[in-house]
């Protein structure tokens, strides 16, 4: 496939047709970026029905790491479905997830005994894992901090964490009861109004001295749910000092950390998982999306002790399936051979330079951020005032749709860029000449 090429204005004629139909046919619980109907995809580009060919900054929601349709995940997922489909491990026994879980332990932070458990998605993985937590407590420490902003899933157990936007909760009260949320170290837009360093991490002392000695015993905490760098709520990347702070505060009132890697892990920032940037290691890990290469599967690698729900208590038909364990299998293999860690970081460091470069030329671009491959660029009505340039966000991802790049956004006002990690450098300064045409004519 030639990249980027319009053939036609998008949405084209057969796009339309389909858009019609699926506004009929399913329920429009969602939200989508642009009229983008798509045909099929290959590497870092994205064909739609009407033949208008994309460059993908976004990865399919970070799911296609390796890339569309890697042939090794073409012919890994081809060799299982004619061997076995499906028989569920909730009852019964196969060689794949065993396979994936011995590949999954040496890539994850650590070196105790560990245990996986299955699932199909995101929110899945969060959902066994405050289960696993409670679980571990025997109901003893009932309750769960997470923080303001994060996104961890929509599913009700999952979206009593979740606090990204009011639209995901409105409407679905009561929610899981016993979960507290305190605020993300989003320097940027700092809730305490302090500045960093001179701050001092105010965010965390908040925990200690307000949230612990106001109105929440820490020994009634099982655990802190959160993410690494912040997803759904604006990519958002902690201060260097944070989550090892933080780790040494739950070792102090022994509460588990659960680290959502759902977006971040699978090499998107440079590393294996996001986390592993701070040198800190959770007591467990969820991670979906990338995982399968599209193929639906989560896991929820923890250490041993705490991987020991009773038996019955927890399942998922589906989750282990055969195909997608074999997929997983082979996608660490290709993140291995192909050196892709090294990609995403050499990439996205360039890609950062760049944004950076056009921060100085553009007003509007108020705050560039990231690690490897997971990088927000945050546009604002002005820097003094820090208004979030929520149209002229939107304008920017309408006009890239139609230019030929695909990319979506975070948070408020943030463009969202999260190319494959097979990503060229032909292809990024590509996309940033495609960028950089839009940002003269929409951030004045």
């Amino acid at each position: 496939m030639d990249y980027p090429k319009i053939v036609v204005e998008p949405p084209g004629p057969i796009a339309q047709k389909v858009l019609k139909d699926d506004e009929k046919l399913l329920m429009q619980s969602f939200s989508r970026w642009y009229p983008l109907v798509v045909k099929r995809a290959s590497g870092f580009l994205v064909e739609d029905v009407d033949g208008n060919i994309y460059i993908d900054f976004n990865s399919g929601l970070a799911v296609m790491n390796i890339g569309h349709c890697h042939p090794k995940v073409l012919n890994a997922a081809r060799q299982q479905m004619e061997k076995l489909i499906h028989y569920s491990i909730t009852d019964f026994l196969y060689e794949t997830p065993v396979l994936l879980a011995k590949k999954l332990f040496s890539i994850t932070p650590g070196s105790d005994p560990k245990k996986v458990f299955y699932g199909n998605s995101g929110a899945e993985a969060i959902e066994g894992s405050i289960k696993i937590a409670r679980g571990y407590f025997e109901g003893k420490r009932p309750y769960i901090i997470a923080f303001t902003g994060s996104f961890h899933g929509r599913t009700l157990g999952a979206l009593s964490l979740t606090s990204s936007k009011p639209v995901q909760r409105k409407g679905f009260s009561p929610l899981l009861p016993c979960v507290e949320h305190v605020p993300y170290p989003y320097c940027y837009r700092c809730p305490f109004k302090q500045e960093y360093p001179d701050c001092h991490l105010w965010c965390i002392d908040y925990i200690e001295e307000w949230v612990f000695n106001k109105y929440l015993d820490p020994s009634e905490v099982a655990a802190i749910v959160f993410e690494p760098i912040a997803g759904e709520g604006g990519y958002i990347v902690p201060p260097p000092e944070f989550w090892g702070k933080i780790r040494r505060m739950a070792d102090k009132y022994g509460i588990l950390l659960i680290d959502d890697e759902v977006q971040a892990g699978m090499g998107r920032t440079g590393k294996w998982f996001a986390i592993e940037h701070w040198n800190v290691t959770p007591d467990i890990i969820a991670i979906a999306k990338a995982l399968a290469s599209g193929f639906p599967l989560s896991a929820i690698v923890g250490k041993e002790e705490y991987m020991n729900l009773p038996r019955g208590s927890h399942a998922s038909t589906f989750g282990g399936n055969p195909i997608s364990c074999a997929v997983a299998c082979a996608v660490i293999d290709v993140i291995r051979e192909e050196n892709l860690l090294q990609n995403a970081e050499k990439q996205g460091e360039y890609i950062i330079k760049r944004f950076k470069e056009l921060q100085e030329k553009y007003e509007m671009i108020g705050d560039v951020r990231g690690k490897g491959l997971m990088i927000g660029v945050e546009l604002v009505k002005d820097r003094e005032s820090k208004t979030p340039a929520v149209k002229e966000q939107r304008e920017i991802l309408q006009q890239s749709f139609k230019k030929g790049l695909l990319i979506i956004s975070a948070g408020i006002s943030t463009l969202r860029i999260a190319p494959p990690l097979i990503i060229s450098r032909e292809a990024v300064d590509k996309a940033l000449e495609i960028l950089d045409g839009i940002f003269k004519h929409t951030l004045k």
